[in-house]
């Protein structure tokens, strides 16, 4: 017999050999169709495969990500099906579930597969799917598996970096695939298929490699999802903030600037500043000083700090002075020069924590394909801070930056959101610097903070940052999409690295501990999820305009000037609409552009000294005096602009 423990804490016992399934429907009949795939010890197994040994069973079902990884990572193999089907010639390289579904990287040849081809491949998707074939793994010697493969060179390559005794491969049907596990119990599961989109991408992400033809494709076990799901598409090509971000003259790129390379335009630089302003009056609040650094710093500041080795050839590269030897590099981090800062003058333990914070440009090479509007770019700007405490003020400095972090995402409106561990892959360290025993106190230290703080959290391994643990978070947007938001990083190597000191009450010195925050990230992806989150309907006290005012014809334009006037004297920002336009026609054109507030003046509210209001989406409000919508407005802003209580 073996004992399973659930995650309940309760524990049964089962016959060696026994399935994940079989345990499914000793539970229920109803679990058993549901269950998708299986764990034990946090080790992907199959649903088919016989349990010999005791441990922490999870059983996974549509609901848990886990459960949507295995049905994608199956309908990739379905689709690499499909592929080789219709082209008997391709080489298939790697097919991984991702957020959203999943992509085959494939190498056509002389082939080519373009959209009026997506129809078929769904078509015998699906077909193969209703074969209700299962998914088998199988070990297979390096040799065997070489010979398998011997006409692609992709599968190849994996194989030859892979250890005789740990190959596996899936078959299905009659299709065999190179595989590490984790698939639905058969095909049937599969009823809805897409393919969304073919791209470019180099064989291991190397420009220097072979471009292949990446296929992109979601899967759902209910016809009803997948419709969902399109429909959820078609409202975010709506709310893609590269179209608001233009339509809304947020922001622009220029060829003869630079891909990547952002540029506020007046509406988006004023926008920016307020999100600024409102971080730097809850840092102030916290205690937080804030600070300036340059754009650039002195490559062996970098070398010091370890950035150089783990990110140098993939940074720009250094720029020669014309000194001799001497090189500098754009900045990729502000953690270096933060770290010179501290050591400006002596430190004493009555100096800690000291919290240094700055809004600070960095410049990092992303490849050309990877780059996308503002979440993607080579140049931004981190909402960055550093917290140089004693291991004894740690867990408490930590828990104070969650809460700023939280105050955040209830200002701006992001409710759902999960916080996720990223700890060091306890099977490679060889990628992190610093000891075992800084990095066993360092992710004690976020776990139990987070703890503490009631956070719902995963932990992921192998997620680090190079010098530390960290606590990122996971926020999802009005489209139920997943964007990592802020993040929370634990750090004892960087202080040994640049020597940073401060003398203890005991006249001793002692080693502080830093703590690396962001909670916006950079303002660049902020700004785009914010955009996408909320549709550009900002919330009223960030908006570009949170006003624009509608004369029904020339002889009011004074009124209106006199109307923004004293909008301004109260902070409302407003502007006028003196196009020779018909009124409803400005309305409809203030909708569109997505003004909070539309104010109609006309032969009427002269009389009256009022204002007609409209609330975009909303419609009339009806007659306000100045006073009166002036209150509204300034309401509605100190209502969602609650102050930092921390």
């Amino acid at each position: 017999m073996i004992q399973l423990q659930f995650p309940d804490g309760n524990v049964r016992e089962y016959p060696v050999g026994t399935t994940a399934f079989e345990v499914a429907a000793s539970i229920s009949q109803g679990l058993a169709r549901n269950v998708l795939s299986a764990s034990i010890d946090d080790v992907t197994v199959e649903v088919s495969t016989p349990l010999t040994t005791s441990g922490k069973i999870r059983l996974f079902t549509w609901d848990d990500e886990e459960g949507k990884r295995a049905f994608w990572h199956s309908s990739a193999h379905i689709l690499a099906q499909a592929i080789t089907h219709f082209y008997p010639n391709a080489k298939l390289t790697i097919g991984p579930a991702i957020e959203s579904g999943f992509y085959y990287d494939v190498d056509f040849g002389d082939a080519t597969l373009s959209e009026k081809d997506f129809p078929k491949i769904e078509k015998q998707m699906l077909e193969f799917a209703r074969e209700k074939a299962t998914f088998q793994m199988r070990s297979v010697s390096k040799t065997e598996a070489l010979d398998f493969y011997a006409d692609n060179v992709y599968k190849t390559e994996l194989i030859s970096n892979l250890e005789d005794g740990t190959i596996t491969f899936c078959d299905h049907s009659n299709f065999t695939d190179l595989c590490r596990g984790g698939h639905l119990p058969n095909t049937s599961f599969v009823k809805a298929v897409k393919i969304l989109n073919v791209a470019g991408a180099y064989w291991r992400g190397d420009e220097k490699n072979k471009q292949l033809t990446r296929v992109y494709g979601i899967s759902f076990p209910k016809a009803s999802m997948l419709t969902e799901y399109l429909e959820l598409l078609e409202e975010a090509k709506k709310r893609d903030h590269r179209k608001l971000g233009k339509e809304m003259e947020l922001f622009t790129f220029s060829q003869n600037v630079g891909q990547g390379l952002p540029m506020w335009l007046p509406k988006g630089a004023a926008l920016r500043e307020r999100l600024e302003n409102f971080l730097k009056k809850a840092q102030k609040k916290a205690g937080y000083q804030q600070v300036i650094t340059p754009h650039i710093g002195n490559k062996s500041l970098y070398v010091c700090s370890g950035h150089y080795e783990k990110y140098g050839k993939d940074s720009f590269q250094a720029i020669n002075t014309p000194e001799e030897g001497e090189e500098y590099l754009l900045k990729p981090m502000n953690c270096p020069h933060h770290c010179e800062l501290y050591k400006a003058k002596p430190r004493s333990y009555k100096d800690l924590p000291l919290r240094l914070a700055e809004f600070g440009t960095v410049y990092r090479y992303e490849q050309s394909g990877e780059l996308h509007g503002l979440t993607r770019v080579r140049g931004f700007t981190q909402d960055d801070a550093h917290l140089f405490c004693m291991p004894d003020q740690l867990k408490d400095e930590f828990k104070k930056v969650i809460d700023l972090v939280l105050y955040i995402f209830k200002t701006l409106d992001f409710q759902n959101f999960t916080a996720q561990v990223s700890l060091r892959d306890p099977e490679n360290k060889t990628k992190y610097i610093g000891s075992d025993e800084n990095w066993d106190k360092a992710e004690r230290a976020i776990i139990e903070a987070a703890a503490e703080k009631g956070l719902q959290t995963k932990v992921e391994y192998g997620e680090a940052a190079f010098y530390g643990p960290k606590l990122d978070f996971m926020v999802r947007d009005a489209l139920n999409r997943s964007w990592q938001l802020g993040t929370i990083q634990v750090d004892y190597n960087l202080p040994e690295r640049f020597e940073l000191e401060y003398k203890g009450s005991d006249n001793q010195m002692h080693r502080p501990v830093m703590i690396h925050r962001a909670p916006f990230g950079s303002m660049e992806r902020f700004v785009a999820v914010l955009i996408e989150h909320c549709g550009g309907n900002f919330p009223l006290w960030l908006t570009p305009e949170q006003v624009i005012i509608l004369p029904v014809s020339e002889k009011f334009h004074d009124y209106a000037n006199k109307l923004s006037q004293y909008l301004e004297n109260y902070d409302i920002r407003a502007l006028i609409d003196e196009r020779s336009e018909k009124v409803g026609k400005k309305i409809r054109d203030a909708e569109v552009n997505k003004y909070p507030f539309m104010l109609v003046v006309g032969e009427k509210e002269v009389e009256s000294q009022t204002v007609s209001v409209r609330r975009h989406g909303k419609g009339d409000l009806g007659t306000h005096t100045w006073e009166a919508f002036a209150d509204l407005v300034n309401t509605e802003v100190n209502a969602s602009l609650a102050p930092f209580e921390g």
